[in-house]
């Protein structure tokens, strides 16, 4: 039996190595077509390309008994890879004539990301840091474009500290709130304005679908080109008013901080044995775990900023903490009839959205539980 075993192991290996060498033939190819797509000022993801090319790969291997899904969980993997590598390329620059862009606090991680995102794009990119406030006239006095990437609490001094721009100069911020910041913006600069919120961390490999939000401030018409480059990056665009956004930042990102703050910190003070936990974990109960554990991985100063950057987010957490307590009197009463009530009204509230997610959760779980690892 071990003979026979081992014989079939050889024959797994040596399909093993055919695939990393078909996968390297794949990433090379890929590498050409960056080059192509940097040459005509082509998005690196092409949601329709992939869309159908993922619809014929799945039905390919239906054909040949393989599960669809298998070869589709590869080929995103490996499409996901493909993205990062083709932004070594660089991209076509949309406004070559585009005097300098300035970005203020460009020496921090996501103020670093878009310098060497527009700096692949062939733009000038100068840094106005903590340390350049003496020269800052100097440096934005020719600008194209100047970007405030600098912590929340900070944008709206640094925006009123900020030497007169050029009237043609775009101005725009990376701020995770947008009322503020572009009224700030607005009243300092008569030019066009923009506020942008890149919906992702510095640590992602490229940004192909990625989300920016974009909210009007002034002179739209002079920006376009500055969202179709975000796009040739592989980016997607979301246009949205500016007090909308930040009412939907309250929950998607205040609360849901502040919740995972509160649930890591009664973790901490109950002090359970954290390796238990994770070994009893299943792979959903893990990724909770996880999701919780990475906030406290960051930077404290940047979720507390992000937690307090206003009344309507406290206010917003106080009304969660009224409702919290409405749920324990129904624990409180044990009254699982009146649970069971709320809970359908919740569901019938989330509609179709909950097959979607999950389906979609279903797909995240697989991938978590393919990642661990159960031997000693």
């Amino acid at each position: 039996m071990a003979v026979e075993l081992n014989e079939l192991r050889d024959q797994i290996d040596a399909v093993d190595k055919q695939i990393v060498d078909l996968l390297a033939q794949r990433l090379s190819l890929v590498e050409k077509v960056g080059e192509v797509k940097s040459i005509h000022g082509l998005p690196i993801y092409a949601p329709d390309r992939e869309a159908a090319m993922l619809a014929s790969r799945r039905e390919e291997a239906e054909k040949r008994g393989v599960p669809p899904q298998l070869i589709e969980d590869i080929l995103r993997r490996t499409m996901r890879e493909s993205y990062a590598s083709e932004k070594d390329s660089g991209f076509k620059c949309l406004n070559p004539e585009l005097r300098p862009i300035v970005i203020v606090g460009g020496h921090g991680q996501l103020g670093g990301v878009f310098k060497r995102m527009f700096e692949l794009s062939g733009y000038q990119v100068k840094i106005l840091g903590s340390q350049d406030w003496d020269n800052a006239e100097s440096l934005v006095k020719d600008a194209g474009m100047v970007v405030v990437s600098v912590p929340i609490h900070l944008t709206d001094g640094v925006i009123q500290k900020l030497p007169k721009l050029p009237d043609d100069c775009i101005l725009c911020d990376l701020t995770s709130i947008k009322a503020e910041p572009l009224a700030a913006m607005l009243e300092v600069h008569a030019g066009p304005v923009v506020g942008l919120h890149p919906m992702f961390g510095p640590d992602i490999p490229s940004m192909a679908k990625q989300v920016i939000i974009c909210s009007d401030g002034r002179a739209p018409e002079t920006y376009q080109w500055l969202l179709k480059q975000f796009e040739i990056w592989g980016a997607s665009i979301c246009a949205i008013d500016a007090k909308e956004h930040d009412n939907g930042m309250t929950l998607i990102q205040a609360l849901r901080h502040f919740t995972s703050f509160a649930y890591g910190l009664h973790l901490a003070q109950e002090n359970p044995n954290l390796d238990t936990l994770v070994q009893l974990s299943s792979p959903i109960y893990r990724l909770e775990l996880a999701m919780v554990g990475r906030l406290f991985a960051q930077d404290p100063n940047l979720y507390g900023d992000i937690i307090m950057a206003s009344q309507h987010n406290i206010d917003m957490i106080k009304r969660f903490h009224h409702r919290f307590g409405e749920a324990i009197k129904i624990l409180d009463n044990h009254d699982k009839a009146e649970f069971v009530k709320q809970f359908e009204g919740v569901s019938e509230w989330y509609g179709d959205y909950s097959q979607q997610f999950m389906n979609e959760s279903q797909n995240l779980l697989k991938q978590a539980n393919d990642a661990i690892h159960r031997g000693k």
